[in-house]
């Protein structure tokens, strides 16, 4: 049974508890997009060649996997063993990734860090969200789920800010060693704010292991076969077609195992299917434009604009406050007039912005859109995508829960997010490797000027001069393709959001509201 503390509890002491578990989740989502900000830093560090950039691929999608790959088995893991235990042993665990995230001198260790901070990250959200549950009565949950979900949220703005902060100072390394007490002083106050569970004989809820596991092994092997070491010859590694089939395989393992179990990932009794796996899918592609912007754009400044990585930061701002402005207005504007609605014209807004993006001159920062007698900068692009994407956040929500039963609110919100955070790791792990992939095919027939080789230094720097001109060319084009497919992604968007709308839609029984408030 679920931890049951609203006997007895007064309001101020109930927002005392989710009020720290949304710092929590806070915390861990910071981690999440903190990475955006100092990936200059960490490639001058473990002296990553400009041109081999795809070695520091897995150091991304390794905190993306553990994180969604852990986060339906441990929040099942709270109902039976208590939110209390796997919070704090999910700290520690993130205590203990930071320490070999700090620690690391190459990328294998720096992505092994990463990925065990991802899976001690995983539990933070579901089982906040299943606090509120236990907390708070039906009626009066949404809006508690709501503040949790925006402090979500608020880590894809403050993340690369926070990053960049600490880094400047002693360097990327400072940013894993401050999550040390961090996250010890939030195991402390956990012990102490948290009740204890209260279980009732022979009531222990199960865990879907083998579902998890699946789905563990399925978001792996798909990694893996995107994850190419060598790009320059072949789209995906010599083991990827094997991966991929494995993918495929454990994925149509999962959906035959989730319909035949008692004991489900996600139990959609209840649930109206159709809008909530449209709705589902379309946070998968915000997703997908969401962490391709953070880390496409990122290295559009370093590489083409020789930013550093607080001017890279400076750059992405303009999408970083344009996203929660987006959100704020959406949620405004879905109640009048239709949740399917603001979400496609989101979605078609943020098209309109990444194929802005998409026609970006490498002189980026100096050129400028005209308009009559007026004109404005070219980056202003990425403010319409953060608008637009913005404008999905909320009437995606909001459908989510209006579609399940109340009781499962805290699991809808969290597979909304799950949606979202698969959107973003297997979006930046396809479009890395194709993108990187191409890259290396447009500079394979490019010769590396050697000095000895040219009469003159003169000869030698026009040589060079010419080089670095089909290097940047070279890139220009990967970073133009990539956001191209954005553009699309966010497209397919708007489509599903139209037929979002055709589907009838009714709000299962939410009748019956007894619990304490």
């Amino acid at each position: 049974m679920t931890d049951s503390v609203t006997d007895g509890r007064s309001w101020r002491s109930r927002y005392a508890v989710i009020g720290f578990s949304g710092i929590v989740v806070l915390l861990g989502a910071l981690d999440t997009y903190v990475i955006v900000g100092m990936l200059r830093d960490i490639v001058g560090d473990l002296q990553i060649p400009v041109n081999r950039l795809e070695r520091l691929t897995p150091v991304v999608t390794g905190y993306l996997l553990g994180y969604v790959a852990a986060m339906p088995l441990l929040g099942q893991a709270s109902d039976r063993f208590g939110r209390k235990l796997v919070l704090q042993l999910c700290l520690a665990g993130f205590a203990a990734g930071s320490v070999l995230t700090a620690l690391s001198d190459d990328v294998v260790t720096l992505a092994s860090g990463r990925l065990v901070q991802g899976i001690s990250s995983g539990a933070l959200l579901p089982v906040t969200m299943a606090l509120a549950a236990d907390l708070w009565s039906k009626r009066r949950r949404a809006t508690v789920l709501g503040g949790i979900g925006a402090a979500q949220e608020l880590g894809s703005l403050l993340g690369p800010l926070y990053g960049v902060a600490l880094a400047a100072s002693n360097g990327w390394r400072t940013v894993f060693w401050v999550n040390v007490p961090l996250a010890v002083s939030a195991m402390f106050a956990v012990a102490v704010v948290l009740p204890r569970k209260k279980r009732l004989p022979g009531t222990r809820p199960k865990i879907d292991v083998l579902g998890g596991m699946l789905l563990a092994t399925a978001l792996g092997l798909l990694v893996a076969g995107l994850d190419n070491p060598d790009p320059r010859s072949q789209l995906l590694p010599p083991w990827g077609a094997g991966c991929l089939i494995g993918a495929a395989a454990a994925i149509a393992a999962l959906v035959a195992w989730e319909l035949r179990t008692k004991t489900r990932l996600i139990d959609t009794k209840g649930v109206s299917l159709r809008p909530f796996f449209a709705t589902l899918s379309i946070n998968f592609a915000s997703g997908t434009a969401l962490m391709v912007t953070l880390v496409d754009v990122d290295l559009f400044s370093q590489t083409l604009l020789n930013r550093d990585d607080a001017g890279s930061i400076l750059l992405l701002l303009r999408f970083l406050v344009a996203l929660p402005i987006g959100a704020i207005t959406g949620g405004f504007i879905a109640n009048r007039y239709g949740e399917h609605r603001v979400i496609a014209a989101g979605m078609l807004i943020a098209a309109g912005g990444y194929l802005l993006i998409a026609n970006w001159p490498a002189d980026v920062l100096d050129a400028r859109y005209p308009l009559g007698l007026f004109s404005f900068p070219r980056l202003d692009a990425l403010v319409v995508a953060g608008l637009g994407l913005g404008l999905v956040i909320a009437p995606a929500s909001s459908v989510v829960l209006r579609v399940v039963p109340a009781s499962q609110h805290g699991v809808a919100s969290a597979g909304a997010v799950v949606a979202r955070m698969t959107g973003m790791l297997i979006g930046v792990a396809t479009l890395s490797a194709w993108g990187l992939h191409r890259f290396q095919s447009l500079t394979s027939g490019l010769a590396t000027p050697i000095r000895p080789l040219f009469p003159s230094s003169e000869s030698y720097d026009h040589a060079l001069a010419e080089y670095v001109e089909e290097v940047r060319r070279a890139m220009l084009t990967e970073y133009r393709e990539i956001f191209l497919v954005t553009t699309g992604v966010c497209v397919l968007g708007v489509l599903v959001a139209l037929l979002l709308g055709r589907l009838t839609v009714s709000p299962p029984d939410q009748s019956g509201d007894s619990a304490p408030t």
